[in-house]
């Protein structure tokens, strides 16, 4: 690819004319010709300070760190330069949020919001019914049902993206990637990275969308867990483990079981260690005792237990985006009617249009709620 280009001046040799060969001119059918560096539009030139005579910038060798940064098509470049079709993109932590829990999309498409009915068993206790014969006036104890409703509140999101026609052509020209196609992905993967933050750290601006993590009605406690668990010691890992799920129980009413215990990575990566006071008797890394020891004392009532790792427990996470500042642990049950976000609108776009045939737009498009806990009393959450 070259570095210089050659435009016309206008003016033609005359006799005993020359180019001036210091500013580089050339002569091309008797048309002086004067050369355009590649980058020198906006103020950007290949030579140092933008004086030709102060020589080449290293700083813009094809193999050396630049200090000039493009954001668009125009790149400095020499006639070595190779121009690779692969591209490096930027990264993200990404997770899927319906691992965690359960997302339902498509439901109540283009509604404001999602109600969802819970139903109550109403009656006296169970001997109320005994009865005894030879007594017809005997009044019969009820059994009767209640009703109440949850609702979820939709939000709608839109995003646009435009271009125009010079946006198609340079991209065209530069033969290195395709624009239009990284707008479509740079605004999918915003939807991706939003709902997923929606999914566990719930709404930054409105209070009506809750996350997995920050779930209004449920029981916090603040005693179980003061420390990273892969931090503590013997005697207090046996009293952790002892109380855990037992804590869970009680809150339920001995109702229900957990199978899912939600933890921060930091001290997940933690638990890699041996379990503590065991060596040479109990070799196994920490998490794998815990997780045996948690399906053990759920076994009858739940046997789909897992310890998952959640960058947004972690409390530097969760405090750059949402200011909580708290380790997290959620124990609880992945089951829509404990807790659920919903998705009525997955992410769509529409065509393209043009109003003139030169600038281009469409949009992105979709609806979502945050997670809404429908058994309070199954989401058991931790946090110090």
């Amino acid at each position: 690819m070259r570095s210089v280009f050659y435009r016309g001046t206008g003016r033609f040799l005359t006799a005993g004319q020359k180019p001036d060969h210091k500013a580089g001119e050339i002569v091309r059918n008797n048309e002086i010709l004067a050369p355009e560096f590649l980058g020198h539009t906006g103020g950007k030139t290949i030579f140092k300070g933008g004086d030709r005579n102060n020589g080449i910038d290293d700083r813009l060798n094809a193999v050396g760190d630049s200090a000039d940064i493009a954001t668009g098509y125009q790149i400095v470049t020499d006639t070595l330069t190779f121009i690779k079709k692969q591209v490096s993109e930027q990264k993200f932590y990404k997770v899927a949020p319906a691992e965690y829990f359960p997302v339902v999309v498509g439901d109540g498409a283009f509604a404001a919001n999602l109600l969802t009915n819970r139903i109550y068993s109403v009656a006296e206790d169970f001997e109320a019914g005994n009865i005894r014969t030879g007594n017809g006036d005997t009044r019969l104890s009820m059994a009767d049902v209640a009703v109440d409703g949850v609702n979820a509140y939709v939000q709608n999101w839109a995003k646009g993206i435009s271009y125009s026609l010079f946006d198609v052509e340079q991209a065209l020209r530069a033969n290195s990637w395709d624009p239009i196609q990284g707008k479509h992905e740079s605004r999918k993967k915003n939807w991706d990275l939003g709902i997923q933050q929606i999914a566990f750290l719930g709404s930054a601006t409105d209070t009506r969308i809750a996350g997995l993590l920050t779930l209004a009605g449920i029981t916090t406690n603040l005693t179980r867990i003061t420390k990273l668990i892969s931090t503590m010691i013997a005697a207090e890992l046996q009293v952790f483990v002892a109380g855990l799920i037992a804590d869970y129980f009680t809150a339920t009413s001995s109702s229900a079981m957990p199978n899912r215990f939600v933890i921060p990575y930091a001290d997940y990566l933690g638990m890699q260690v041996l379990v503590p006071g065991t060596v040479g008797t109990y070799p196994v890394p920490l998490i794998s005792y815990l997780e045996e020891a948690f399906k053990k004392a759920v076994a009858g009532m739940e046997s789909d237990f897992k310890i998952m790792p959640l960058a947004y427990c972690d409390a530097a996470t969760n405090n750059s985006l949402r200011s909580i500042n708290k380790n997290i642990y959620m124990l609880y049950r992945n089951d829509p009617e404990s807790v659920r976000m919903d998705i009525p609108v997955d992410y769509t776009s529409t065509q393209a249009n043009s109003l003139n045939n030169f600038e281009f737009q469409d949009v992105g498009y979709g609806q979502y709620t945050g997670a809404v806990a429908y058994r309070n009393l199954e989401c058991l959450k931790f946090q110090f």
